[in-house]
């Protein structure tokens, strides 16, 4: 799969109201839930941490989880590059799938090589 630069316009949030996904506490899992199927949720995420926004839920994480993989992180200086690598990788090999939420606690441990992983399900 491409990493798509037009995002936005990609994304399962557009056209939802902004403030479904700029919310705090339980609301938070009904914004996240609007990115679990979204086809560019990786680019999202990316964009994010790069740009270190600050609030709302952005690639299925909350402005909490963000800056918590950030401080875990702090190696990464491209957030987009370190997840279109591992895409791109994991596309031109045969593969064993893994759950995607093995991938976000590895991406959150600075000992875990994304690289020798296998692909998200």
């Amino acid at each position: 799969m491409n990493w798509m630069n037009d995002w936005p316009a990609q994304a399962a949030c557009r056209g939802t109201d902004p403030d479904r996904l700029f919310v705090q506490g339980a609301a938070q899992n009904r914004a996240k839930a609007i990115c679990f199927g979204c086809p560019v949720r990786t680019e999202c995420l990316a964009d994010s941490l790069d740009n270190e926004i600050e609030f709302g839920v952005w690639g299925g994480m909350t402005e909490r989880e963000r800056r918590a993989l950030l401080r875990r992180r702090p190696d990464v200086r491209s957030w987009r590059t370190l997840l279109e690598t591992a895409r791109l990788e994991h596309s031109r090999t045969d593969y064993v799938t893994i759950p995607a939420q093995q991938v976000v606690a590895d991406m959150r441990s600075p000992q875990v090589d994304l690289r020798s992983r296998t692909s998200v399900a």
